[in-house]
């Protein structure tokens, strides 16, 4: 598979062609090799205010401004200013780099540092010590989460969760037809929030019912 090139200013030129000649997305994107969704997107994003059609010329500034501005926040870890100011903050006060990005906005009125790139220095070992190993022995300790690892948006929290061996539907028809005695259903009544409950056992076939209340347990500190 090659790798994603931007389009050229020659590129372009040939979309714009392309719609001269009423040709569809398709047709334009098999004579640029590109994939149909790429040339919708350029031709949406790059139109001109006056005309409402897309423009080339537009496409190309948009793009080269774009690309001037990559890596921009890369370099502002390279002032040496903010730097020692969001070391002092992160070191020295124990901030978070959301908060630090959020005290910078505060006091200038504009979005100086982004709190990703406070991190992704951590993370390189910007604020190391001199000789001290990168990893979760240098400042990444100072991290609220202590340098573990967070979790992405897939993850699953199992703690305080008991696993479930068998689902309701793998039950024996018996059960389903309520046609032996001895099949308890379990369940709880909420009553207040952070109160006691009522805990209830029915037998499936003969609908005798068991019920207590659970009283909330008392932590003693």
């Amino acid at each position: 598979m090659s790798h994603y090139q931007h389009l050229t200013i020659n590129d372009r030129e040939l979309i714009l062609e392309g719609l001269a000649q009423s040709k569809t997305i398709r047709e334009i994107a098999r004579k640029l090799k590109r994939a149909p969704s790429t040339i919708s997107r350029e031709i949406k994003r790059h139109k001109s205010v006056n005309t409402g059609r897309y423009s080339p010329d537009k496409a190309q500034n948009d793009y080269k401004f774009s690309k001037s501005k990559c890596g921009r926040k890369a370099r502002l870890m390279e002032d040496p200013s903010l730097f020692q100011k969001i070391k002092h903050l992160f070191l020295d006060c124990q901030w978070s780099p959301e908060e630090i990005s959020q005290r910078l906005l505060l006091e200038t009125g504009k979005t100086i540092i982004s709190f990703i790139t406070i991190y992704r220095g951590i993370y390189a070992g910007l604020f190391d010590k001199p000789g001290l190993s990168q990893g979760n022995r240098g400042a990444i300790r100072k991290l609220r989460h202590r340098g573990k690892p967070r979790h992405n948006k897939k993850y699953v929290e199992k703690r305080g969760k008991i696993p479930i061996t068998n689902t309701i539907h793998e039950r024996p028809e018996a059960v389903n037809r309520r046609t032996e005695l001895g099949h308890w259903e379990a369940d709880t009544v909420a009553g207040k929030t952070g109160q006691s409950c009522l805990v209830t056992l029915v037998d499936r076939k003969s609908r005798f019912l068991i019920a207590s209340k659970a009283t909330k347990k008392v932590q003693h500190r």
